[in-house]
């Protein structure tokens, strides 16, 4: 009985700790801008990129901070592909369902590297 209490505990704690984490923002995706404007023919598009944060107990304390936490990944995401440049980023934050089911917030936007 005391074992499966102690491995119940145990899953529930791996479950939680895998549900809790934010996206820091890396070095490399420190260098990744936003940008307004379609980057010009200088420009070369990579591909696309989506960031996410789980909202399940993430301790997000806002709409904001789970948002932010998400474009971190996004940041994160084109460093990685080799972009600089990110565009059309567009996101889903949490709504009104999200006040009674803890949805994800995702952003996503096209990656591109630019000349400096």
């Amino acid at each position: 009985m005391q074992n499966k209490l102690f491995l119940g505990l145990a899953a529930a704690t791996l479950l939680l700790a895998g549900c809790s984490s934010s996206n820091p923002l890396s070095g490399a995706g420190q260098q990744v801008r936003l940008a307004d404007d379609k980057p010009g023919a200088e420009c070369q598009l990579l591909g696309s990129a989506e960031g996410s944060q789980s909202n399940w107990l993430s301790g997000a304390n806002s709409e904001y901070d789970s948002v932010s936490s998400a474009t971190n990944e996004l940041r994160n995401k084109a460093a990685a592909m080799g972009g600089n440049v990110l565009y059309g980023v567009s996101g889903q934050g949490p709504s009104f369902l999200s006040d009674f089911v803890p949805l994800d917030s995702k952003v996503s936007g096209q990656v591109y590297r630019c000349p400096n």
